[in-house]
């Protein structure tokens, strides 16, 4: 084991009077690639804040090899007020080089090319995710040894967060990374700490591996104390049940999803291809909306037309559950409301069906009145009760289901953090009585506590889901199909989650260069580049061997893992190949986007 660059020893936070955490040791190496995970509230955020040594310790040591640089991303970007971008990316290099005399301007136009935001704006003119691709470019051109990310892709588009796994699987120092976002530690991580009930305990193993190992020592606890007291046993209680039985519950779910998937493809016909067909006979709310060949121009200031959706149809029915994905500015919001009826098109007709109840949650909580408490928010006046979806319940034992403490219920719903308002407004939208429920980023700002709930309230309702979201697992686990936006192109329906459009693409673009004729070098492309580079062209023509290699690979990988006496003969051997199939799957993972990514691209460059 190699010695760690970063560590704390016998660590200790108090809090409020008491340990948030004590007797905390833990060692960072070079190349691990941590998840912190833990409940939320449970001290992860201080505790990175801890290693940072952005705060002190009330007990224990911190050390820091000589040499070894810092970088600490927070979940609140730091605004100054007349700086403009570029100054302040330039202090993530004045930090880290000192007054060396390098020339680091490179770095800083390398770093903002890839957030996308130019560097002459003032941060105060930033939205939210824009501030947060600031902090990240802050953060990645100080080129540290030790990277800290908290929640980084809060507030990202998946375009962006694609852009940032390519970057951080590139990094060559350690990355301890906090985040609600199961795919992006899925792809980054190889090992695990858990900060649970004041302990730390750690694993050798990526976030992948999370589930199974934690469910595996909760049942192991809840064997050895059985006859402790009923505290403890409430205390163990949720971690058990969201854990443990979360496998049970989502197979069952994942067989339903599957279903209305099948339904779907019946219904839109080809991939990429929306069949617009009219129902007959059947009963009153079927069709919930129809999009015929619509679209929307805006006008600038200088009076030039921008295309913001192209034709585009579908029909949405009952039971639905339609995905919108696309980069920030695509047109997401934009094709919601047209679909609503909230917009006018342009082009196109809208039709919405009958008796339809739409519930809306609102991604800037501004229906939450600041100075309400949480009871009034959710109670009739002057009772104590609300009407959840036709059910009587008592508004502290509702606010339970959404992990509000009792204490709370009276509290202002100012005292809330982000995450705890978004809790609050997904409560109240849910009590509501509805049969289409429109969701336009709901996962920002929401621990992965709060997205398990979501997700199992949303994969039991029976009404139509209309989710905008960069979530990929969480698209994954929810809709039957996706609506995908991209640049310059007309939006396109793919059958399934995130991943199934991955693949669909991949196949469509394979069909479509066995039907082109050999490739040739435009004058130009619609992008303007006449050509891929060099190393663009070069991973294009040895990824396809490589695909087939790594596949061959895992195949036997998995053919060895599933004879059931080698564990039992050499359990070393069976270790370690099955660390190396984790990392082949992640390898090929990343080649097959990667060789997707280059596939369209020459797509585009040789049809212009």
């Amino acid at each position: 084991m190699a010695a760690p660059i970063l560590a704390l020893q016998n660590a200790r936070i108090t809090f409020g009077g008491g340990d948030l955490f004590s007797d905390i040791s833990l060692g960072i190496e070079r190349g691990m690639r941590i998840a912190l995970m833990g409940r939320n509230g449970s001290g992860k955020s201080t505790l990175l804040k801890a290693i940072a040594g952005d705060i002190d310790l009330d007990g224990g040591e911190r050390f820091l090899q000589a040499g070894v640089k810092v970088s600490y991303l927070r979940q609140q970007p730091v605004i100054v007020p007349g700086r403009s971008v570029r100054a302040q990316v330039q202090t993530g290099i004045t930090s880290a080089h000192d007054d060396d005399g390098a020339d680091t301007g490179y770095l800083i136009d390398q770093v903002l090319a890839g957030v996308g935001i130019d560097g002459d704006r003032l941060l105060e003119t930033l939205s939210g995710g824009e501030a947060r691709r600031v902090s990240l470019a802050e953060a990645l051109v100080s080129e540290p040894d030790v990277l800290l990310l908290d929640e980084p892709t809060n507030h990202l588009d998946i375009n962006t967060i694609l852009w940032l796994e390519e970057e951080l699987r590139s990094f060559k120092g350690a990355l301890l990374i906090i985040s609600h976002d199961r795919q992006f530690l899925k792809n980054l991580t190889n090992r695990l700490f858990w900060l649970d009930r004041g302990k730390l305990r750690t694993h050798g193993k990526g976030f992948a591996a999370f589930d199974d190992w934690s469910a595996e020592i909760l049942t192991r606890e809840e064997v050895e104390t059985k006859k402790l007291d009923q505290k403890i046993a409430e205390e163990t209680d949720w971690s058990r049940k969201g854990i443990t039985a979360r496998r049970a519950r989502n197979e069952g779910r994942i067989r339903a999803l599957h279903r209305l998937r099948a339904e779907r493809a019946e219904r839109i016909g080809p991939v990429g291809s929306a069949k617009l067909t009219v129902s007959s006979g059947g009963k009153s709310g079927k069709t919930v909306m129809e999009a015929y060949d619509v679209s929307k121009i805006y006008k600038d200031k200088d009076n030039k037309e921008h295309e913001v959706v192209k034709k585009f149809s579908t029909k949405i029915q009952r039971g639905d559950r339609l995905g919108i994905i696309g980069a920030n500015g695509s047109g997401k919001t934009t094709l919601l409301k047209l679909l609503m009826g909230e917009l006018e098109p342009t082009t196109g007709s809208v039709k919405l069906g009958t008796n339809l109840t739409p519930a809306i949650f609102d991604q800037h909580r501004d229906s939450l009145d600041p100075n309400m408490s949480l009871w009034d928010t959710l109670a009739d006046p002057g009772s104590g009760q609300l009407l959840v979806r036709g059910e009587v319940r008592h508004v502290v034992a509702y606010l339970r289901d959404f992990l509000f403490e009792d204490k709370q219920a009276k509290s202002p719903v100012r005292s809330l953090s982000g995450g705890e308002k978004n809790r609050l407004l997904l409560a109240k939208l849910l009590a509501r009585e509805s049969n289409l429920l429109i969701l336009d980023e709901p996962t920002n700002d929401l621990d992965m506590e709060t997205l398990d709930l979501l997700q199992e309230m949303l994969s039991s309702y029976d009404g139509t889901l209309l989710l905008v979201s960069h979530d990929r697992e969480f698209l994954d686990q929810l809709v039957t199909s996706v609506i995908v936006l991209e640049e310059a192109r007309a939006p396109e329906e793919y059958v399934g989650g995130y991943t199934d459009y991955l693949r669909l693409r991949k196949e469509a673009v394979k069909k479509a260069a066995k039907k082109s004729a050999p490739k040739s070098v435009p004058s130009k492309s619609a992008s303007g580049r006449k050509k891929l580079s060099y190393k663009d062209q070069r991973d294009l023509d040895r990824y396809p061997a490589l695909i087939e290699e790594f596949e061959t690979k895992i195949k036997s990988l998995q053919t060895d893992l599933a004879d059931p006496a080698l564990f039992t003969k050499n359990p070393e051997q069976f270790n370690k190949k099955a660390i190396t199939l984790e990392a082949s799957q992640t390898e090929l993972e990343q080649m097959e986007e990667r060789w997707l990514e280059l596939e369209i691209l020459q797509e585009e460059i040789t049809s212009s």
